[in-house]
């Protein structure tokens, strides 16, 4: 038998109110399911970047210097 801990989630009752509307729903394993592919994604980024020499500040100017780029060939299009 799998043991299992508890958690309380804490959501907006805008949410709740939304989640409601589908009873047939298992919310419990719908977060379990994202919480699961979070780790996932996270223990990937991790592996990914464990050997890079890439500071920060460089990841930061690479995303202005996309965010330019991008912005110039979107201007020519309009």
């Amino acid at each position: 038998m799998v043991s299992m801990a508890h958690i309380t989630l804490a959501i907006p009752s805008e949410l709740k109110a939304d989640m409601d509307q589908f009873p047939e729903m298992n919310w419990v394993e719908i977060a379990q399911d994202a919480i699961r592919q979070a780790i996932v994604d996270l223990k990937f980024l991790k592996d990914f970047t464990q050997d890079s020499e890439m500071t920060e500040d460089d990841a930061l100017e690479m995303g202005r210097e996309l965010n330019r780029k991008l912005a110039a060939r979107y201007r020519k299009l309009i």
